[in-house]
């Protein structure tokens, strides 16, 4: 159960990038500061000054070392999608300033080689990555994110190969 003073703050704005190669799989990063396996999509805050997009293609570069160049932006959530951090978790991150994440997901198609992707970049956080299927990404994901995941999932499915 979330505390009153928990449910007073705000969610931290953020973006999220679901990149898909040709084959229609899903790029996963095993994120280096969790413990057990853990595996996400490319996602981080949004800087002042900043639009979602921007916001969006920077992640995806300072995550992956993926480059603008190599990505065709083909859609966006039609809404921001939320979540809040399970208790543990509460006060330990960003500050303590924040409940969660208010999130705009992208979907990106990847036009390059896997050989172009950097995961050891100025400030890495996965330790490894893989395509996967976006059914099997959701199992892999941490349990409080796995709603966002299945939103995210059904609003860009249309677009999936």
């Amino acid at each position: 159960m979330k505390t009153d003073k928990a449910a007073q703050l705000p969610y931290r704005p953020c973006v999220g990038v679901m990149l898909v190669n040709p084959a229609g799989l899903v790029f996963a990063g095993q994120r280096i500061d969790s413990p057990g396996p853990a595996w996400q999509m490319p996602q981080g805050g949004i800087d002042k000054g900043e639009t979602p997009r921007e916001a969006a293609l920077r992640e995806l570069r300072e995550e992956t070392g993926v480059t603008p160049d190599l990505v065709e932006v083909v859609a966006e959530t039609p809404e921001w999608v939320t979540y809040d951090l399970p208790a543990e978790l509460l006060g330990k991150i960003w500050g303590g300033k924040y409940r969660g994440q208010r999130q705009l997901w992208y979907l990106m198609r990847y036009l390059g080689r896997d050989d172009q992707v950097h995961i050891d970049t100025e400030h890495p956080e996965f330790e490894r990555w893989r395509w996967i299927g976006a059914g099997e990404l959701v199992t892999c994901i941490v349990p409080f994110k796995r709603q966002v995941y299945d939103t995210v999932i059904s609003a860009f499915r249309a677009h999936l190969a």
